[in-house]
């Protein structure tokens, strides 16, 4: 019987790991090629939106009382603009993602998915890092406090990026489809300061609007994060399986809408 080659006998990788595999060159590429090799090089993912985290931070302490309706404000201003960061961060970035790697789609084994789940994985990865040194200084400065509830803090910032995701990937789709998006979409992104709840909590709605304007999903992830930063002596609304739902629904349409743009993209 003849013996079978080493290189044959081995079991092929699970399809998992060489998806996660393609994915982490193409974050490394991008890396590379978006901030080079000198310098700060990687650590600006890091410290683009640290800085201009505590130049809000800084901003509104300067021009704002130190207290708004009972809540600190160092602490608000910072979970609401961090999170606001991280969703128009998955946008802008994955809005251009294909048209920018086009060429690597020559090789067979990279899909259009891994371009975008790269983009959105380097920005999360990033903006998550920052989040953590953001908290870190303004603990030692006195600002904030650590949170009473680590739970609730990592749960709604994984729904926030989940859902960012998910609007990263409709965004993107009609962008391929119809480009009058991209110039669309960087307006559309200032709707979500409003609509996502960064420099507001929901308690401040009046009460007759809230329900309504709860039926929003990102809010519900931004006041699971405050939830978790203040403890329950600071009044939250939010519903996780609510936002988990729409973070599925989201997902769902956009991966629909990627699919069918590459069609259009080859034949280009």
């Amino acid at each position: 019987m003849a013996s079978v080659p080493p290189a044959q006998a081995r079991p092929p990788a699970p399809a998992l790991l060489r998806h996660l595999s393609i994915v982490r060159a193409l974050m490394l590429r991008e890396l590379i090629t978006r901030y080079g090799r000198e310098g700060l090089g990687f650590l600006w993912v890091i410290g683009e939106p640290l800085v201009f985290c505590l130049g809000v931070v800084l901003m509104w302490n300067l021009i704002r009382p130190e207290y708004e309706h009972g809540i600190r404000l160092g602490p608000m201003v910072m979970t609401g603009y961090m999170a606001l960061l991280l969703l128009r961060h998955q946008i802008s970035f994955s809005l251009a993602a294909l048209q920018a790697n086009t060429g690597l789609l020559h090789h067979r084994s990279i899909a259009v998915l891994h371009l975008y789940a790269a983009r959105n994985a380097l920005e999360f990865l990033g903006t998550t890092a920052a989040f953590m040194v953001v908290y870190l200084l303004l603990g030692f400065l006195g600002e904030v406090s650590p949170p009473h509830d680590w739970s609730l803090v990592i749960v709604g910032w994984l729904l926030l990026g989940f859902m960012g995701v998910g609007l990263a990937l409709i965004f993107s789709g009609l962008a391929l489809r119809y480009t009058v998006m991209e110039r669309i979409v960087p307006l559309l992104t200032y709707a979500m300061i409003p609509m996502s709840g960064a420099f507001f909590m929901a308690s401040w709605v009046p009460p007759v609007w809230r329900d309504t304007y709860l039926l929003i999903p990102l809010p519900h992830a931004v006041e699971m994060i405050r939830a978790g930063v203040f403890g329950p002596f600071v009044e939250t609304h939010f519903d996780g399986l609510y936002a988990l739902t729409w973070g599925l629904v989201l997902n769902f349409v956009g991966l629909l809408l990627i699919a069918g743009a590459r069609d259009r993209i080859e034949m280009e």
